[in-house]
């Protein structure tokens, strides 16, 4: 068994937990040897063979993401691809520069010495990735720790093989083990990965699995990145251009099946604005889907669930809220054995439902309509902080008003999830949605420790020194009274 492969379950491979400490083991000695080796010009030649093999394997990411759940070659080029390859060339054309030692101006106290923050590599990093952007959430993630100066150990989800195996050939084909290496398997792999002592972890995924990634990290206090979820709202305001916030909305939702971490959950709309926004919703998913029930399962462009269990929980919320008189809008058509949900509005949602309450995942859009966005507000304020708030109007004391009054990962305007794609803003959420930022410097950042270096050039600091005598006392006092 390849050290670099790790696959399957802990009982059927009972060697999994010494490959993957032999494997972190070489990683640690790697990372230490090689801090004088990792310069400028060796990250940047990392970077360029991890894009130079992406591209040559671009087809066979393709095949495998549709293979895993049918996910769309222009969706994979948009969504896997494209995010992956900015974030190297971003990298590249500005790695220089995050490297530079940054001088900070020393205070009168510190008077007569030089200071400067450096990034220093953290050492070896733990990436623990997604199933609903595997490419994309491991490779992004990955330039920012090889632009950082360190190795790396991917663990790609079990729950699209086909894309974590090519995943895995990708890696093996561009860096050496000591590097960068991917650890295939279950939930055994994770575990034996999260009981060392990793310098970094960046963990994409559920606040559940999430907490106990920082409870393992905390055992060795190990800094983490936890990129989570949660129900992002989407707000849409009695001034909005309700063909224009549909278009966007539909896009957001239901592209990779709605099993997107910031895509909208849910949406709030000012009442004299509801039949107008689900009638436009109609059109854009008929539009951008097909008319019929048959067009849309036949179409091209319309993922899948990622597997059973999935579809089942997604079909127990449609269900929940059902029985508890929710009103199905548009959609609501299964295939168990495509496991196919077609787009689906649901309305006359109430907080006690499921769906109210968990995040949906899916192709599922519940539609809240409101008199009082105060009182939006205040539900919103009442739960844990989403990802990302989305925001529809044209009134830009509306939108001012919601972001200074709620807290977010992020917030769009008249737009939704595209603020992911901005290489200059930070991507990350807050509290239950997530910890840290990542993309462009945020991620380098996160993979970097801040190294504060002091140079004493003529500080006076030794007159304040003891013995503290009369004269040291009286110059204690009079700095403390200036300066303290």
């Amino acid at each position: 068994m390849s050290v670099r492969a790790v696959t399957g379950p802990a009982p059927v491979h009972p060697g999994v937990g010494d490959s993957i400490e032999s494997l972190f083991a070489l990683q640690r000695r790697s990372a230490v040897q090689n801090r004088a080796k990792f310069t400028l010009k060796a990250r940047l030649a990392m970077l360029s063979r991890l894009k130079t093999t992406m591209k040559r394997r671009e087809n066979d990411i393709i095949g495998a993401l549709y293979a895993d759940f049918r996910k769309p070659e222009s969706e994979v080029r948009l969504t896997e691809l494209f995010p992956v390859y900015q974030e190297i060339s971003h990298a590249r054309r500005h790695l220089r520069s995050w490297l530079r030692p940054h001088r900070v101006h020393a205070s009168l106290g510190m008077f007569g010495t030089a200071a400067e923050v450096r990034y220093q590599a953290k050492g070896v990093c733990l990436i623990i990735s997604p199933w609903n952007y595997p490419v994309n959430l491991s490779f992004g993630p990955l330039v920012s720790a090889l632009a950082a100066g360190n190795t790396a150990i991917l663990k790609p989800s079990e729950l699209t093989p086909a894309t974590s195996a090519v995943i895995r050939e990708i890696v093996e084909e561009t860096f050496p083990e000591e590097l960068v290496a991917v650890c295939e398997g279950d939930a055994a792999v994770s575990q034996a990965l999260l009981d060392l002592p990793f310098d970094h972890i960046f963990f994409t995924g559920s606040p559940q699995v999430g907490k106990i990634v920082m409870a393992a990290a905390a055992k060795h206090l190990t800094s983490v990145t936890l990129e989570l979820g949660g129900k992002s709202p989407t707000i849409v305001d009695s001034t909005a251009n309700i063909e224009d916030a549909a278009r966007k909305i539909v896009w957001g939702k239901f592209a990779n099946n709605g099993q997107t971490c910031i895509a909208p959950d849910h949406i709030y709309v000012a009442r004299n604005q509801a039949r107008a926004l689900v009638d436009a919703l109609r059109r854009e998913i008929g539009r951008v889907y097909g008319q019929s029930d048959s067009q849309q399962k036949n179409g091209a462009d319309y993922c899948r669930i990622v597997n059973p269990r999935h579809f089942e929980r997604i079909c127990a919320l449609i269900d929940d809220a059902s029985a508890r008189g929710a009103t199905i809008l548009e959609g609501g058509v299964r295939d168990p054995t495509q496991k196919y949900i077609s787009p689906t509005l649901i309305g006359e949602t109430t907080p006690q439902m499921a769906i109210s309450r968990e995040e949906i995942f899916g192709p599922v859009l519940p539609i809240i309509e409101f008199d009082d966005v105060s009182s939006v507000i205040e539900t919103i304020n009442s739960g844990p902080k989403p990802l990302a708030i989305y925001v529809f109007s044209r009134t830009r004391e509306f939108s001012e008003n919601i972001v200074k009054l709620t807290s977010s990962g992020g917030v769009c305007v008249n737009h939704n999830v595209v603020h992911f794609l901005h290489p200059n803003l930070p991507f990350g959420g807050v509290n239950n949605s997530g910890i840290g930022s990542a993309h462009g410097f945020y991620g380098f950042k996160a993979f970097s420790h801040e190294r504060a270096i002091l140079r004493d050039k003529f500080s006076v600091l030794r007159l304040l020194f003891p013995p503290y005598t009369p004269a040291v006392k009286k110059l204690i006092n009079l700095t403390f009274r200036i300066l303290g």
